[in-house]
């Protein structure tokens, strides 16, 4: 019996460790189970979004789905089959470590925090977090939002930026959390929030996507700078060159610079409301020089 009992022990620890060591061999994964498991976005501005019906689209939707391919072609494979897996801004992480998911195309920023627990494809788009309000507000920077009610979301790096501008400028307003980013435009679009500071793109996607987008604005002054970078899972180099080429190869060949016109600059999905954000010098130089430089490189000008 105790002979019985140590050898599942073991069988137990061994399976445990071969899952582990797949996880973090992405390729090896990928090759064998034929799939890969996408994590997805519903309502992260044009970066990824759902037009519902399990359909996703958006910049970095289209960019991985080119990523996707190119790993296909390198594994030798003549078909891959694509898992769409939602995910939050909250449990992204969680579900990339424990290999629910095999990369997040989203709007996840690249902090050194973050690093610690994941890894992160060179840039493509570089970010401005920005105040949304309704286009009556008096608010037109963060030294207006003293004694308002401000909308963030729940596990974005906008809920510490709030806060430290918050602690900094010695203001006084009520903080609430949206479970994701559409739940935050509802605070804001129902009038239980005065504010919405997310990254700019982020919002300018969701007042596309309202009932009246000229009901809204974007004011003040950039709170930050940030890279937004598609996610991996840590220690796996051999996926994340095989990311990071295909990245390259995008760039080269001018795809990323025409995704980024269709989806930033040319009317979008489902209202076809264009976004009209031409691509920031910050962007332009993560595409000319291919990093991935966490948040911290970068200051606000």
């Amino acid at each position: 019996m105790k002979l019985s009992t140590l050898t599942l022990a073991c069988a137990l620890l061994a399976d445990v460790a071969g899952a582990q060591a797949q996880t973090t061999d992405t390729l090896a994964k990928i090759k064998s189970s034929g799939t890969i498991v996408q994590g997805v976005r519903e309502s992260s501005g044009a970066l990824a979004y759902t037009l519902g019906t399990g359909v996703y689209t958006g910049f970095h939707y289209d960019v991985c789905s080119n990523i996707i391919s190119d790993v296909r072609r390198q594994l030798g494979l003549t078909e891959l089959s694509i898992q769409y897996q939602p995910v939050t801004s909250a449990n992204r992480i969680p579900l990339l470590k424990n290999g629910t998911i095999d990369i997040e195309c989203g709007s996840t920023t690249n902090d050194a925090n973050r690093a610690k627990e994941v890894a992160f494809a060179n840039t493509l788009y570089v970010e401005e977090v920005r105040i949304a309000v309704r286009a009556d507000s008096p608010i037109k920077s963060i030294a207006d939002l003293n004694d308002k009610t401000v909308v963030t979301t729940t596990g974005t790096t906008s809920v510490q930026l709030l806060r430290q501008n918050k602690r900094a400028q010695g203001m006084n307003f009520r903080e609430i959390a949206g479970k994701d980013h559409s739940d935050s435009f509802l605070l804001l679009e129902s009038g239980r929030a005065d504010a919405f500071v997310m990254d700019g793109q982020i919002l300018a996607g969701n007042i596309a996507r309202s009932k009246n987008p000229k009901g809204y604005k974007l004011v003040g002054e950039p709170l930050s700078v940030e890279p937004i970078a598609i996610m991996l899972r840590k220690d796996d180099p051999a996926f994340k060159k095989a990311v990071d080429a295909s990245i390259a190869r995008q760039v080269a060949d001018g795809t990323v610079a025409k995704l980024y016109d269709k989806w930033f600059v040319q009317p979008i999905p489902p209202t076809n409301t264009a976004l009209n954000m031409p691509a920031s010098a910050a962007t332009r130089a993560a595409w000319a020089n291919l990093n991935d430089k966490p948040k911290e490189a970068y200051t606000v000008d």
